[in-house]
C-alpha cells in the first residue's frame, strides 16, 4: 500500500534537490531560479526496516522485497498560484492525487542562492504555501454550492451530506484555518474525501538546513517545531545538501559521513518514519523461500483488508490468517519453531494486524 507524498515549496527552498538525492534520481531539474520543474516527477523509494534482513536470514528467502512509496516533487508555488500565477493550477491539480503533503522550508542563509520573497523566513513560506492551498480548496468548494442545490432538490442523501460539509468548511477556510480542522462524524468522513481539498491532507514541514544543523537543528527549526505543533502537523530536520552527498556513496561510506555529521541514519529513513506516523501507516510481513516481503497497511487494518494489499483474491476469499508476532519468529527461530512452542496463531476475519506481524494466509480461490 505505502503512500504518495507531494513535496511542495517555495521556488529555491532546496525541493527538487531533495527529491532528487531522496529518490537517487536526476528526473527533477534543480536550478537556481522559479519553476524549474515544469512537470510533477515521482519518484519511488524502499522503505528502509532492519527486521526485513532478519525475517530473510531465517526464512532462507531468496529476494528481500521491501515496501515502496512514492514522492511527488511539484513546482515551486508563489504567491497567487490560487490564482494561476506562475504555474499553480496546474501543480495545485496534482497535489490533490497525495495522501500527504510535505513543506519543504528554507532554514539556511546561502547568499549565493536567492529567496523568491527577498529573505529567509520558513513561517511566513509555510503560510504563503498554506494560504494558495486554502484559496484553492475555497474556490473549489464555491463552484459545487449550484450543482449541489440542484440534486437537493430531489432529496439526494448524498448531496445533502456533501453540502453540509460544504458549508461547514467554507466558514473555516475564509477565516483562514485548513480544512482538517472541520468537524466530522465517522460516517461523514468518506463524503469528506470526496472533496478532496488539499488543506484536508495531513502535513509534515520538511526544515531543510545546512549541513552544520542537519544533527540539532538552529533557531529557525526550533520556529517551525513550535509552528508545527500549533498546526497539528509533523516536523522532520534534514539537510538536503548532506542526502544529495549520501545518494552518492555506498553503504559503508554512508555509515562513515553519516557518523562524522553526527547523525545515526539517512534523512530519508526519518522522514518515512514521520510519514508513516502522520498517516498511521504499519508493516507486516510474509516470509518463504522464495521472498521476504514487506507489506504496508494503515494501523487498525483487519486480516481480509490486509490480504488484499496482495491481491483482491485473498480478501474475497479468506479464510483465516497464520500469524506470527515478530519478536516471536525472530527470538524462535522462523516459522516451524514457532509452531512448536505454540506462537503460530490462527486468526480470524476480526483479527486486528499488529505492526511486524509475520503471516500465511489462507484462503479460497
Amino acid at each position: 500500500m505505502g503512500f504518495k507524498c507531494g513535496i511542495v515549496g517555495l521556488p529555491n527552498v532546496g525541493k527538487s534537490t531533495l527529491f532528487n538525492a531522496l529518490t537517487r534520481t536526476a528526473a527533477a531539474q534543480a536550478a537556481n531560479f522559479p519553476f524549474c520543474t515544469i512537470e510533477p516527477n515521482v519518484g519511488e523509494v524502499s522503505v528502509p526496516d532492519a527486521r526485513l534482513e532478519k525475517i530473510a536470514e531465517i526464512a532462507g528467502s531468496k529476494e528481500i522485497l521491501p515496501a515502496r512509496l512514492n514522492f511527488v516533487d511539484i513546482a515551486g508555488l508563489v504567491k497567487g498560484a490560487s490564482q494561476g500565477e506562475g504555474l499553480g493550477n496546474q501543480f495545485l491539480a496534482n497535489i490533490r492525487e497525495t495522501d500527504a503533503i510535505a513543506y519543504v522550508l528554507r532554514c539556511f542563509e546561502d547568499g549565493d542562492i536567492v529567496h523568491v520573497t527577498g529573505k529567509i523566513d520558513p513561517i511566513a513560506d509555510a503560510q504563503i504555501v498554506e494560504t494558495e492551498l486554502m484559496l484553492a480548496d475555497l474556490e473549489s468548494l464555491e463552484k459545487r454550492v449550484g450543482p449541489l442545490e440542484k440534486r437537493l432538490r430531489g432529496n439526494d442523501k448524498e448531496a445533502k451530506m456533501a453540502m453540509d460539509l460544504i458549508l461547514r468548511t467554507i466558514p473555516l477556510l475564509e477565516e483562514g484555518r485548513p480544512a482538517r480542522y472541520v468537524e466530522r462524524a465517522a460516517d461523514e468522513e468518506k463524503a469528506f474525501l470526496e472533496l478532496q481539498l488539499l488543506t484536508s491532507k495531513p502535513v509534515l514541514y520538511v526544515c531543510n538546513v545546512d549541513e552544520d544543523s542537519a544533527a540539532n537543528g538552529n533557531d529557525m527549526t526550533k520556529l517551525v517545531a513550535e509552528y508545527a505543533a500549533s498546526h497539528d502537523a509533523a516536523m522532520v530536520i534534514i539537510s538536503a545538501e548532506i542526502e544529495a552527498e549520501l545518494a552518492q556513496l555506498d553503504e559503508e561510506d554512508q555509515e562513515e559521513y553519516l557518523k562524522s555529521l553526527g547523525l545515526d541514519a539517512p534523512g530519508l529513513d526519518r522522514l518515512i518514519a514521520e510519514g508513516y506516523e502522520l498517516l498511521g501507516l504499519q508493516t507486516y510481513f510474509t516470509a518463504g523461500p522464495k521472498e521476504t516481503r514487506a507489506w504496508t497497511i494503515h494501523k487498525g487494518c483487519k486480516a481480509p483488508a490486509a490480504a488484499g494489499v496482495i491481491h483482491t483474491d485473498f480478501e474475497r476469499g479468506f479464510i483465516r490468517a497464520q500469524t506470527i508476532a515478530y519478536q516471536d519468529y525472530v527470538d524462535l527461530g522462523g516459522e516451524q519453531p514457532a509452531k512448536e512452542a505454540g506462537k503460530a496463531r490462527d486468526e480470524g476475519k476480526e483479527y486486528v494486524v499488529q505492526d511486524g506481524d509475520v503471516m500465511l494466509f489462507k484462503f479460497n480461490t
